[in-house]
């Protein structure tokens, strides 16, 4: 791997790029998938089901029954089982505390406010299938549902061959206790909870990552329903200071490598003979031989980037220019450097603290902006399961005074009815009433 400075723009372009911007043909394949879920519903989900160029799973139906905590335990291995307990209360605890404080006060002439928060009445959780099975994600998804108090949880996941849903998975929804659960994936479930079908009622937002055609299909529903974000390729960005491992390094971008081929990973250094360590670690059987080895290869071939910076000011400008999904501080006084950070989707301090303990057992969120949308966007939260309302009530001394003032604003704006509403109010307004 070759090493790059800071300051060449050119060469760290496919770094900085960001935005959603998939394929024509992609864009055209989903929209035809949402339209067609939404004119034959339940009969689309399983055509597309059984279908091999989409997940080619024959179907006994489409909601699964999820089975009692105890029995779904039993179907999972024992660490496993473990691993999952301690994730959901960890993810339980932090999430808890994200909740909003209340807020209702009066002001001094008694004109009361308040900001209030209600939960949404049903979200709907995307677990992806894939290579892999991804019990984690329905933690991540649903845990702070429950925590906001979401009436309805569906979780929709695509089947495995033989129809059936991942055993871990079903133990994730059982453990938090998850509402629904159906076996479809792809386009054709984001159309199915956005407009509903016989079988799969609509929710009011959806959750969760995807693969490029889940993640468009969020994109074209957006507006029937909610989404949290436009989730792309996994992101990491490791900034190393002179007493940085180089080991540590190398096998952040070699870990966040192995999640796509379209994964962007990147460390950034003013020690360049740290870098040149790291760049011979990825070179080798270190970096080429972690078990995914054609995906690994290829990112670090094509999507990674080893950066010289000359100085701190450096550093925190490709930190702000790529925003990434994951970043991790092996250096020096971390917090000097929190405090000037705005664009991340999530930080991690320290030797001791991989990335992969977000993925799984820290309690923080796993579902993050990428992209670029750290500029605008964040993690997956618990405020993402609540919409607020405010509320006001006006004393009489409020509207008595205020009455000339809103008409007269209200006039200016050349909204004459909106100034009679204030004027009706003011003291004797019985002229008005005629």
């Amino acid at each position: 791997m070759r090493i790059v400075d800071a300051t060449d723009g050119e060469a760290l372009r496919g770094l900085y790029a960001g935005g959603w911007d998939p394929p024509r043909a992609i864009v055209e394949s989903v929209r035809a998938i949402v339209d067609d879920v939404r004119a034959r519903g339940d009969a689309a989900l399983v055509d597309y089901t059984w279908r091999w160029d989409f997940d080619g799973a024959s179907l006994a139906g489409l909601r699964v029954d999820i089975p009692s905590r105890k029995h779904a335990r039993a179907l999972v291995p024992e660490q496993i089982a473990v691993g999952l307990e301690l994730a959901r209360e960890r993810i339980a605890a932090f999430h808890e505390r994200q909740l909003p404080a209340t807020i209702d006060y009066h002001a001094p002439d008694l004109t009361r406010y308040a900001f209030l928060s209600r939960p949404l009445a049903a979200i709907g959780a995307y677990v992806p299938g894939g290579t892999a099975p991804l019990p984690s994600t329905v933690l991540m998804t649903v845990v702070p549902a429950k925590v906001a108090g979401v009436g309805r949880v569906a979780v929709v996941t695509p089947p495995q061959r033989d129809g059936r849903v991942d055993p871990a998975v079903l133990y994730a929804c059982a453990l938090t206790q998850v509402d629904e659960l159906y076996a479809v994936g792809g386009a054709q479930a984001i159309a199915a909870l956005a407009y509903g079908t016989p079988t799969i009622p609509a929710v009011d937002k959806i959750v969760g990552p995807g693969n490029v055609y889940v993640t468009e299909a969020k994109r074209q529903v957006f507006g029937a329903c909610g989404i949290d974000g436009l989730a792309g390729p996994s992101e990491v960005l490791v900034v190393a200071g002179e007493q940085a491992d180089a080991h540590l390094v190398a096998g952040e971008l070699a870990a966040q490598a192995e999640h796509d081929p379209l994964a962007r990973v990147a460390a950034v250094s003013r020690d360049r003979g740290l870098l040149e360590r790291v760049a011979s670690l990825l070179d080798g059987p270190f970096g080429r031989t972690s078990g995914r080895d054609a995906i690994v290869g290829h990112v670090l071939d094509a999507r990674a980037w080893l950066i010289h910076a000359e100085s701190d000011a450096a550093i925190l400008d490709v930190i702000e220019r790529f925003a990434p999904e994951h970043l991790s501080l092996m250096i020096e006084d971390p917090y000097a450097w929190v405090a000037k950070i705005r664009r991340a989707g999530a930080i991690f301090v320290g030797d001791h603290t991989p990335v992969a303990a977000g993925d799984y057992l820290a309690g923080t969120n796993h579902t993050l902006p990428t992209s670029g949308a750290a500029r605008f966007s964040s993690g997956l939260r618990t405020a993402d399961y609540l919409r607020t309302m405010t509320l006001v009530e006006n004393s009489r001394a409020r509207m008595l005074a205020d009455a000339e003032l809103l008409a007269a604003l209200a006039d200016f704006e050349g909204l004459p009815a909106h100034a009679r509403t204030a004027r009706l109010r003011a003291a004797d307004g019985s002229s008005e009433r005629g």
